[in-house]
């Protein structure tokens, strides 16, 4: 998976198999998308639910008809997919966008399928919502309260 990630691996080759949490192999690739699905998108836990997770759920479980609510065409996540700029880091989840695109060229249904479940359950992983930033200081700039150039 990291030379895969990485750039390291040719582009000709498919990746079917992955380590699962017992530590054995999966078997193919679909047992391969389960896993990643699994792993992604987790499985809901109402054994430990306040009486405001209650509320919340019986909100997004009440059908709403808004522009909004529509599901995601196949040609929209394309040109998200598309859209996102490969030079930049990867995010929590450690997807890189080619790999993204990669999946998204060879599985658009699948890809677009696993959006809009997202969106009909209400429910997106914690891991996409999650960003790590590093503050980078200027050259020049001592600490983030020197005003020297900035006209102050």
């Amino acid at each position: 998976m990291y030379k895969s990630a990485a750039g390291k691996v040719g582009s000709n080759q498919i990746m079917t198999t992955l380590q699962k949490a017992d530590g054995s192999q999966t078997g193919g690739l679909r047992e391969t998308l389960q896993c990643t699905l699994e792993y992604l998108i987790p499985k809901d836990d109402q054994s430990e639910e306040t009486e405001y997770h209650k509320q919340i759920r019986k909100s997004i479980e009440e059908p709403t008809e808004t522009e909004d609510d529509r599901s995601f065409t196949t040609e929209e996540v394309r040109q998200v997919i598309k859209s996102i700029d490969y030079k930049k880091a990867t995010g929590e989840d450690g997807i890189r966008s080619k790999i993204l695109l990669w999946t998204f060229e060879r599985f658009p249904l699948t890809v677009t399928s696993i959006f809009n479940g997202c969106l009909r359950e209400g429910y997106f992983p914690k891991r996409w919502k999650r960003a790590r930033i590093i503050p980078l200081i200027k050259p020049g700039k001592e600490n983030c309260n020197d005003t020297s150039n900035t006209g102050q």
